[in-house]
């Protein structure tokens, strides 16, 4: 099937709304321009840090970060890319928190390629205890799932024997009630080198882009590098963006993160875009145009069978093959996962 973003326009009531939107909006809220923030140095490396240059920004988003711990790294001592492989399989997925069966899942996947890298890009992982600040006077985001989460992110990349990469976006909770944060992971089955986070323009939340590289060979020998990014946009956004189901503010993000990966290829970005319009989302129509390769052959929606709100994009060799489906199965979240195949 031809890329959704060949589908021609339509001038849509929702477009004009958009419109006016931007227009009143011009000079005070349309800054989306990321730039180098800092180097965070952490036991398990060295991440890179791009930051709206927007001061508007830079303050809410220095609120939200004082309520939320340091990312997480480690690599595990069974990842290793000396086993050859001509495929790779990346595996999209909001677990809301604990409640996706993440090592059903990767079993079920490994049955069938016992030998294949898997990679995981994870939203809504969720981390708690005392990494997490306790008393603090920054802004947090109300508690999302049951009471007491008890799967934490680095539990299930043990679990697997996976590496992991998590930036926590923002606490889960009230501090006092709740010592928990929430955000984006990489986990993978093969080394994760050159980490970065990426802040996006603020809108309702902070939220922050994880981003790695994985790298391997096939049975030819032949070596190959890939970038990979996991990304949660607002679903909801404030007055100053318009509450067009937020589209006008995700865009800003969307524009965000895709002018700071240029010229990363190759690269899969993926995760969930929040896409209340699904493929005629402008988010999605923007992300697509950055992504030329991108093709969808399944157009199933992935939340609550409802709406199509997650979505892979990738700008690959066009020697490789790349194929992307939905699961049958959401294992337990209220996100189906979407599962990329790679041939080199």
């Amino acid at each position: 099937m031809s890329n959704r973003l060949r589908f021609p326009h339509r001038l849509r009531l929702r477009e004009l709304c958009l419109l006016a939107i931007v227009v009143i909006t011009t000079g005070c809220g349309g800054a989306y321009t990321l730039g180098p923030a800092r180097q965070l140095s952490l036991g398990g490396g060295a991440i890179s840090w791009l930051s709206p240059m927007a001061a508007r920004d830079a303050g809410a988003i220095a609120r939200w970060r004082a309520a939320v711990g340091s990312p997480l790294i480690s690599q595990a001592s069974s990842a290793s890319t000396t086993v050859p492989s001509d495929r790779l399989t990346i595996v999209s997925w909001n677990v809301a928190l604990d409640s996706g069966n993440v090592v059903q899942l990767v079993h079920d996947i490994q049955r069938d390629a016992p030998d294949r890298p898997i990679v995981l890009l994870v939203q809504e992982a969720f981390r708690s205890g005392d990494d997490v600040p306790g008393a603090v006077d920054g802004e947090y985001a109300g508690h999302l799932g049951k009471s007491r989460h008890e799967r934490e992110i680095d539990d299930v990349a043990r679990e697997l024997g996976f590496s992991l990469y998590y930036v926590p976006s923002m606490r889960n909770g009230a501090p006092g009630r709740h010592r928990e944060d929430r955000g984006n992971a990489v986990l993978s089955s093969v080394p994760l080198t050159d980490l970065s986070a990426i802040e996006l323009p603020f809108e309702r939340q902070r939220r922050v882009a994880a981003a790695a590289r994985i790298a391997g060979r096939t049975s030819s020998g032949e070596t190959w590098s890939l970038r990979l990014v996991s990304v949660h946009l607002d679903n909801l956004a404030g007055l100053r963006s318009g509450w067009i189901a937020s589209e006008y503010g995700r865009a800003r993000q969307a524009r965000g993160l895709r002018e700071a990966l240029t010229g990363e290829d190759p690269i899969v970005l993926a995760g969930d875009f929040n896409t209340w319009f699904g493929f005629s989302d402008q988010v999605y129509l923007e992300t697509a145009d950055a992504f030329p390769q991108t093709r969808v052959t399944d157009e199933r929606r992935t939340f609550r069978g409802l709406l199509r709100l997650d979505h892979v994009f990738y700008r690959t060799p066009g020697d490789w093959k790349t194929e992307v489906h939905r699961a049958e199965s959401n294992y337990g979240s209220d996100h189906y996962p979407l599962i990329t195949t790679i041939t080199f």
